[in-house]
């Protein structure tokens, strides 16, 4: 019996490179797509060991795991167990629908670009002002509601509290440029899983976006947008660049 192919060492050193402290989850996401995606392991190839990979990726095993196993809902890879077993790599036309339509050269990246332009620009701005009482309450209420949104629902609240946010600045047309731009990246999200792992990150750093906004401390809200949008940029890179 042939032993499962492992990846190529050297690609491998530089993909399953440390991640980033802030998000941790998703960057181990894009590490593994991005290993997958360009044959460093290759379809039916066997993933390095948790071990190693949480050694490699300097990240907990808890963390690890949740990415494998969004993974394996995403079609990405299978557990098998017994002597040769392992984590393994499946074939594109597993997880590859066969309608699914690609992303327009050039625009994820300009997507990506604009929106953390904008969004980080209108988090700073919203801290800034001196917010009303009303204005105060609607962004908590669009919090709880992002927070509280069932599964169908929650890209949905989480485009309402984003474009709370930019409502918040008082600058019309700045809340127009972010509506434009959910947009275009709705419909690139509308492309990829939602991870129970991810929507719970994206929770807790909507709370930190929320609290500077509200402790008026522009950099912090600057500071915590740019990490929240950083985490999504690198699933959607992970999956579709």
């Amino acid at each position: 019996m042939s032993l499962p192919s492992e990846p190529d060492s050297v690609l491998a050193e530089a993909l399953f490179r440390p991640v980033r402290a802030g998000n941790a989850f998703e960057e181990t996401m894009e590490r593994m797509l991005q290993a997958i995606r360009l044959g460093v392991v290759p379809p039916g190839g066997r993933l390095p060991p948790e071990r190693e990979l949480s050694a490699r990726l300097r990240v907990s095993r808890v963390t690890l795991r949740e990415a494998l196993r969004a993974l394996q809902e995403s079609g990405h890879v299978e557990s098998r167990r017994g002597r040769y077993g392992g984590t393994f790599v499946r074939p594109p036309a597993a997880y590859r629908p066969a309608a699914a339509a690609e992303p327009v050269p050039g625009a994820l990246e300009d997507t990506l670009t604009l929106r953390f332009a904008l969004e980080t620009g209108a988090a700073e701005a919203a801290a800034a002002r001196a917010l009303s009482p009303q204005a105060r309450r609607h962004l908590r209420a669009r919090l709880a509601d992002c927070a509280d949104a069932p599964t169908a629902d929650y890209r949905r609240t989480d485009s309402r509290l984003h474009l709370a946010i930019a409502e918040a600045t008082a600058a019309p047309s700045l809340t127009g440029a972010v509506a434009d731009v959910r947009t275009r990246l709705n419909a690139l999200l509308a492309a990829i899983p939602l991870i129970p792992a991810n929507v719970e990150h994206s929770d807790q750093q909507h709370r930190e976006v929320v609290d500077a906004i509200l402790d008026g401390d522009p950099p912090a809200a600057r500071a915590a947008m740019a990490e929240h949008l950083a985490g999504t940029a690198a699933l959607l890179r992970g999956f579709l660049a």
